[in-house]
């Protein structure tokens, strides 16, 4: 068998004019060689490669394509590992900087430490969830998905982490109004994506659609703001992620269904305008 180091070169010969990065070689040697940073791959570079047939067919993989993440069925989030599969998002950065949008200014509108009931719509693997739950242990969590194979997902990561969330399958508020559920917060990640062309292939081509593309006349975005009186006991505190394209529409939406309410829309880290923060009195 080649080394660790022979094994990386050789992958990253045959993968580097596919457009393949360094870094996704490094972690599927990660995880395949049970290391625990991407640096021990150059620690342990001399080692003996002990599951080699399987990195090839992985490099095949990324190849083609296909997402490092959804390869190992696993992804970071927080820095816990979540499990995904071709049913889910991938979680990413910005999803990770909505948590911590909401972290920072919740206290703004609530003391966090009370019993917050919070809505994580369109949930997909339950990563916002488990992201809040490191911070908030005291909020009741409610995850809803419109797909059931997406809610599979959640409720294995929600039992990897002991995350006590009820779990809901419906679109936007649906089936918080069928169960008669009050709402103090609604975070969402709903599909925001108007042109296909903007997307990466690997998104265009293994993530699912049903969670990436925004049809404006059907979406999360209105659905909500349509019924949100229908979920409200008291204040409202609202966290969408979006695309930055859309921040006049959402104005108009806001201005269409919105009453006594305030808005914020915030960058990423990246200077771009991908959150939507708003209070309802």
């Amino acid at each position: 068998m080649p080394t660790i180091d022979e094994a990386y070169k050789e992958a990253y010969a045959l993968a580097k004019p596919y457009g393949v990065m360094a870094m996704d070689l490094r972690i599927l040697l990660m995880h395949d060689e049970g290391l625990h940073e991407q640096i021990d791959v150059l620690f342990y570079k001399e080692r003996e490669m002990k599951n080699y047939d399987l990195f090839k067919e992985q490099v095949q993989k990324l190849i083609k394509g296909e997402p490092v993440e959804y390869i190992l069925g696993e992804a970071d989030f927080l820095g816990n590992p979540i499990k995904i599969n071709e049913n889910v998002l991938i979680p990413r950065s910005e999803t990770e900087e909505l948590v911590s949008g909401i972290s920072e200014r919740i206290d703004n509108y609530y003391d966090p430490r009370n019993y917050l009931v919070c809505a994580d719509i369109g949930t997909g693997s339950g990563c916002i969830s488990i992201g809040l739950r490191q911070s908030f242990s005291n909020w009741l969590l409610v995850a809803s998905d419109i797909s059931p194979k997406a809610l599979e997902v959640a409720k294995e990561n929600f039992e990897r982490y002991n995350i006590r969330a009820q779990v809901l399958e419906g679109d936007a508020l649906a089936p918080y109004i069928e169960n008669n559920i009050n709402l103090d917060i609604i975070v969402s990640n709903p599909p925001y994506i108007l042109n296909k062309e903007d997307a990466q292939a690997s998104v265009r081509d293994y993530e699912p659609a049903s969670a990436l593309w925004l049809d404006k006349e059907h979406s999360v975005y209105e659905s909500i703001f349509r019924d949100y009186k229908k979920v409200k006991k008291g204040s409202l505190f609202m966290a969408f992620e979006i695309s930055p394209d859309l921040e006049m529409w959402l104005e108009d939406l806001m201005k269409k269904y919105l009453e006594d309410y305030s808005y914020e829309f915030a960058k990423d880290l990246n200077g771009f305008t991908r959150f939507l923060y708003i209070f309802l009195k």
